[in-house]
């Protein structure tokens, strides 16, 4: 059979209870929220959470990466499984291209799957020890039955190729790779099921720099390619800014500052954006920057701060920030921060 060009698939449902979106919004997120439940009472009644993710809400286009950074521990990765419902959602609303992922039915998030996908940080471990990378990439598609079965392996080839994987792979174990290599394996295994948003989750925060570069390059190239949407978790704000169209900084669950990509590096609001950038590393010996060193550890999220929850860590603290919960407010169009150093209502 000739080689598939994995062409974009849009599969829509149907919902006259959702509200119209512009066309170009693939992934609306409103206010969601995901608790964990931590202490529970007598009568077994949960009476303590972990507030993973707290009051979060942004919008993403069609074809855009949107670049999430935070400290371990901030919600990124719980932010990213919730968009996918691998975590239930405790409140709030996902809207994937007009669906509603809160609401719909397991059979109706069933079909949705193959068109948002994730990309889990290790890549050993994602990976079944048991299975050839044939069988690994292959399953899902034969699960959702993408191709016919007599272009099955074909189809599995091509997309190897399209991530840079021989054909000879096809027949190997995970074991006998590197871990740039079962990187690679994890994208061909997104990529297979022709999505149109993929979740980052610290795809390369394991591997040597020399390859975090070849996956970047990667990403960006099938980017370009396919027209695929981003979400892009990273510690590293270097690669972000390098892949990011735009960048949402989290802390302890909740967003401090969002913007583009443009607005969060040159025109730095919040506190702890300041600090994060800061700490990126600038390969010019002869350049010293300003570090800002945060005091203290992050608060529990199961007993966060009153008030701005980054209060106690922040050099710039007012008697205000200790007690009134900050209002994330657009200071410039696209630019949103939550700080009483800025206007507020």
């Amino acid at each position: 059979m000739p080689k598939n060009k994995l062409n974009q698939v849009t599969n829509t449902v149907d919902q006259d209870n959702l509200a119209p979106v512009e066309k170009d919004d693939i992934l609306i997120v409103k206010n969601v929220k995901k608790y964990f439940p931590l202490g529970s009472n007598w009568f077994k009644k949960t009476t303590s959470f972990v507030k993973a993710v707290d009051d979060v809400s942004f919008t993403i286009k069609r074809g855009n990466t949107l670049g999430v950074v935070g400290e371990s521990g901030c919600g990124k990765t719980t932010l990213g499984r919730t968009i996918l419902r691998l975590h239930s959602i405790t409140d709030g609303s996902i809207e994937y291209d007009g669906n509603d992922i809160r609401t719909i039915s397991k059979r109706e998030m069933t079909k949705l799957r193959p068109k948002i996908q994730i990309i889990f940080q290790d890549p050993y471990s994602s990976l079944s020890p048991r299975m050839t990378i044939g069988e690994i990439i292959g399953e899902a598609v034969r699960e959702h039955k993408l191709v016919p079965l007599t272009e099955h392996r074909d189809y599995i080839l091509d997309v190897m190729k399209s991530c840079g994987l021989p054909p000879y792979y096809y027949s190997r174990y995970p074991h006998e790779f590197s871990g740039g290599q079962r990187q690679r394996i994890c994208i061909a295994r997104a990529l297979a099921l022709k999505p149109d948003l993929i979740v980052c989750d610290e795809p390369v925060s394991a591997l040597d720099v020399s390859i975090q570069a070849q996956i970047i390059n990667l990403l960006v190239d099938l980017q370009k390619k396919f027209g695929l949407t981003y979400i892009f978790i990273s510690h590293d704000l270097s690669v972000v800014e390098y892949i990011s169209t735009e960048i949402m900084v989290m802390y302890l669950g909740s967003v401090v500052e969002q913007g583009t990509k443009e607005q969060i590096f040159r025109k730095t609001m919040h506190p702890y954006s300041k600090a994060l950038l800061s700490a990126v590393p600038v390969p010019d010996p002869d350049v010293k920057k300003n570090r800002i060193i945060l005091t203290g550890d992050i608060p529990s999220p199961a007993n966060p701060p009153k008030g701005c929850k980054f209060h106690t860590r922040c050099s710039e603290c007012m008697e205000i920030c200790k007690s009134v919960v900050p209002k994330l407010k657009e200071y410039e169009k696209g630019h949103f921060v939550a700080c009483h150093l800025y206007p507020q209502d």
